[in-house]
């Protein structure tokens, strides 16, 4: 993509509401714009990373059995007023009717829709276990959104569903579904806490948040720095493994403020161990057994012959979300980096241009032509600036790698930085194991 074609409204005049560091950066940056209080568009460079982020939250789904499906946005009332959420969900439910007087909703959640789909779909034991997700936008009517895609009212989710026979195998997909976040996050290039958490409106009596951190987070958390020690590389996917971490996560005491008790954690966590910082929900996995399988009929017939009610869980990861939450963990001063992951590009080449000479644009659109042979994603800018504006602009638009050409780059040798660190001159070819290492 060459910088002068591609759709990105840089701006410096930001909105009064404008408070934390990842709305300021993404409407600056030209990845975002309002269309009103809490709801945005995502221009070319925001979908880019959003769009990244989900395709990896995808792949992780569906390396543990997870099927992909899409369910639609609006849904109708009547199987929430059977599951009794219709007038228990609040005014953070937006309620319509369509031309027939019927009463509708733009879904918060898909709990109840997918319990249908599946009560009308699989009716013996031996389908089960059952997991099943799809990303989709989500509308909850914040009475006060705020700190731009952070929280929001139109928001695009992951939500994923486990259908199982008992308690025992349901435990299984939970753990299953643990270990799938742990490594979501890491690729993603975080650190994610998981933590004992309240289970709010989606209900049931065991549920872990995820939490990132970032001094601009809502939730104050405390834990025991131990839990840093905890190498996901260790587990693997055999059901023994699964209960051990959780077991391990579990037994270190990390909770947010609204399980906090400062007696506990004195008792729990030594005084040159305890870390109280704020941090980011990135994540949240709750049980709830048969919660909505009973009031909604959803019933399955066991070995046995008898009809038992399937036992739920469901997974909720903010894809939109976490764009916001990984600025504000990864920002440096007015400086994005993007984890390569997700880089809207994979690098830029920066050369140094003037109407009096074109010989460095020539350069590197030779080096630009080769890069994209190799498939590298590859911004050019061809943008008559000086050198100074383009390193300012770039440094926003936050792109690991940058290869700058200029008076020092020769016919042999390419000038390479990684934002932040010095730059080095290497050959082009050795320009892509650069981008994996």
């Amino acid at each position: 993509m060459y910088l002068s074609k591609l759709f990105l409204p840089i701006t410096k005049n930001l909105p009064a509401d404008a408070k934390i560091k990842s709305h300021q950066l993404m409407l600056r940056a030209g990845m975002i714009k309002q269309a009103s209080a809490g709801i945005y568009s995502w221009l070319p460079l925001g979908l880019k990373v959003m769009k990244k982020i989900e395709q990896i939250v995808r792949e992780e789904q569906n390396k543990i059995g997870a099927q992909e499906l899409l369910m639609p946005t609006i849904q109708s009332s009547e199987i929430w007023k059977e599951s009794g959420r219709y007038n228990d969900y609040g005014e953070e439910m937006l309620r319509i009717k369509d031309r027939q007087g019927r009463e509708m909703l733009y879904g918060p959640t898909n709990e109840e829709l997918i319990t249908d789909i599946f009560r009308s779909s699989i009716k013996s034991y031996k389908s089960l276990p059952q997991m099943l997700y799809h990303i989709q936008w989500k509308f909850r009517d914040e009475i006060r959104p705020r700190f731009g895609v952070m929280r929001c009212r139109e928001f695009f989710m992951k939500d994923a569903y486990s259908f199982d026979l008992d308690d025992t195998n349901a435990k299984i997909s939970y753990n299953k579904m643990f270990f799938s976040y742990l490594k979501t996050f890491k690729r993603l290039g975080l650190q994610a806490i998981p933590m004992a958490a309240e289970t709010g409106p989606i209900g049931g009596d065991l549920s872990h948040e995820f939490i990132i951190l970032a001094e601009t987070g809502e939730s104050k958390i405390y834990t025991d720095k131990k839990i840093f020690d905890i190498k996901i590389e260790k587990y693997n996917f055999e059901n023994t493994s699964l209960e051990k971490m959780v077991k391990d996560f579990s037994s270190v005491y990390a909770v947010t403020d609204d399980k906090f008790n400062k007696l506990e954690f004195d008792k729990k966590v030594s005084k040159e161990n305890q870390v109280i910082t704020k941090g980011i929900e990135v994540g949240h996995i709750f049980y709830f057994g048969d919660k909505y399988s009973k009031p909604l009929n959803c019933f399955i017939d066991s070995q046995e012959g008898k009809k038992n009610s399937v036992k739920m869980g469901s997974y909720g990861i903010g894809v939109s979300r976490l764009v916001g939450a990984i600025i504000e963990a990864k920002y440096e001063k007015e400086i994005m980096k993007w984890p390569k992951s997700i880089s809207p590009y994979d690098v830029v080449i920066i050369p140094s241009i003037s109407k009096n000479n074109k010989e460095n644009l020539s350069k590197s659109l030779n080096i630009y032509n080769e890069l994209k042979k190799q498939n590298i994603d590859v911004l050019l800018d061809d943008v008559d600036e000086n050198m100074s504006q383009k390193f300012k602009k770039h440094d926003l638009i936050g792109i690991p790698y940058q290869i700058i050409v200029g008076s020092k780059s020769s016919e042999s040798k390419i000038e390479f930085k990684e934002v932040n660190f010095e730059s080095s001159f290497v050959d082009l070819k050795d320009v892509k194991s650069k981008l994996k290492n």
